[in-house]
């Protein structure tokens, strides 16, 4: 959604209450599959996103992480070419750490905007940021967007703890790239 405007109050407009969502098709394993991972610059998001992708490749035989940014504002939506890149180079997206309001709001943003592009996402917030993440899937026009939740914080985490907290939450990232769960908010 280029060029839009964010009513302050949360409210869609029509056009956005219009939007179709889209969820991408989802591979049927994640054997072969490329992974993409986009760290939001929080503190122990990179760390979390490359755990969960070396587990990816070790547990359910991934390709690799083919791809890998950091996004220059933890509050700015991915914009198209960021997307495209990732169209070029993987077959499915994770994103995070939503660990505060913008960069939570982003990140649904972010998990929409790859669905939108035909990549399967797995977005991963916090619980503190559950309504953020909500008014964020209106304004997108998918009101009912899926995330995985973890609990807050993430940032003040040791490696180890992170690390835990990958390997805890890989069968519900797992499930969202396959679309194996109902919901995971």
């Amino acid at each position: 959604m280029p060029n839009a405007i964010l009513d302050p109050t949360g409210r869609a407009t029509a056009d956005q209450e219009a939007a179709p969502s889209v969820h991408a098709p989802r591979p049927a394993s994640l054997a072969g599959v490329r992974i993409g991972l986009l760290d939001n610059t929080k503190h122990n998001a990179m760390l979390f996103l490359q755990t969960v992708g070396e587990l990816l490749v070790e547990k359910h035989g991934a390709a690799g992480v083919s791809i890998v940014e950091t996004k220059q504002s933890f509050s700015i939506p991915v914009d198209e070419t960021i997307v495209g890149r990732y169209r070029d180079s993987c077959d499915v997206v994770i994103t995070g750490v939503g660990d505060c309001g913008s960069c939570s709001a982003a990140a649904v943003a972010d998990g929409i905007n790859f669905e939108r592009a035909g990549l399967p996402a797995a977005v991963v917030l916090t619980d503190a940021f559950l309504t953020t993440g909500r008014m964020m899937a209106g304004v997108q026009g998918d009101p009912d967007y899926e995330w995985i939740t973890t609990e807050h914080p993430m940032a003040a985490l040791t490696e180890e703890q992170v690390r835990e907290r990958a390997a805890g939450l890989l069968p519900q990232v797992v499930g969202m790239l396959l679309g194996e769960t109902e919901t995971a908010r």
